[in-house]
Formats: structure tokens, sequence, C-alpha cells
């Protein structure tokens, strides 16, 4: 009996539950652009995507961000990630942008904003990480 793997986007199954899909990577700027789809189910009853939601798709963003400057070799180990909500973040298309602000042996600063379909930037974050060998997931 043969073993089939699932294909998630981005290759892990987190990003498809946040609707991830890659749009692309800006090389000289160290800068990834992803979209999400935030379902209904992420909405709470104050109307707006729930706020830890709204934390992994900024995650998702810086975390790609230095993981495509890296040609896919590191991966980054957050220290602190610091989120600020700007506005309500509804249901349905988003655009996250994250990039590397800078990189060196030991530590990391990333950035990321999270926009609406209609470009108003929605929440923004930053972080702070150590560099580590991108996990593989195979065992």
């Amino acid at each position: 009996m043969s073993e089939m793997k699932t294909r998630h986007a981005l290759g892990a199954a987190h990003a498809d539950l946040i609707g991830a899909e890659f749009d692309h990577f800006d090389a000289e700027r160290e800068e990834i652009t992803l979209r999400f789809n935030a379902p209904a189910s992420f909405i709470t009853p104050r109307g707006s995507v729930q706020g830890g939601l709204i934390a992994g798709f900024l995650d998702e963003v810086m975390g790609w961000a230095h993981v495509w400057a890296t040609d896919h070799v590191e991966a980054p180990l957050n220290l602190e990630i610091n989120m600020t909500l700007l506005r309500p973040v509804p249901a349905g298309p988003l655009v996250g942008k994250g990039r590397v602000i800078r990189r060196g042996r030991r530590v990391i600063f990333l950035e990321g904003e999270l926009f609406g379909a209609d470009g108003t930037m929605l929440a923004r974050s930053t972080s702070t990480a150590i560099p580590t060998p991108r996990p593989t997931g195979d065992t």
C-alpha cells in the first residue's frame, strides 16, 4: 500500500487553514506578498476576525519573507512578536506583506502588514527572531 502525502498551501496544513497563497517575492526588498481568505468562521461576535488569527496571518508573512530571503535554507524562530490592530479585519480576501528589516547571524528583525481587498492597512507587526535551519518535515 503506497503512502499518499497531502499537499498543503506553502507546504503546511496551518497555511491551508488561514487560506494562505503565495503571490510573489521581491528579492531586492526581501519582501513577500501572500494572499489569504478569512472565512466567516474566523469572525467574532464583534463582526471582525479574531485577533489571534490576525497574528497568524502576520506571523506567516514575516516568516516566509525570511525563508525566501535565504533561498528556503532558514526559517525564523520567533522570540517576540508585536502586533498593532489598526482597523477591524473583515471576512474575505486579504493581502499580507512581510519583509526582512535586518538579518544577522544571531538575530533577525521582521515586519508584516495586513491589507483589506481595497488596499487599506488593517494591521501591522514586528518580530524579533533567531535564524534556524528550515525544518523539512521529514522524520
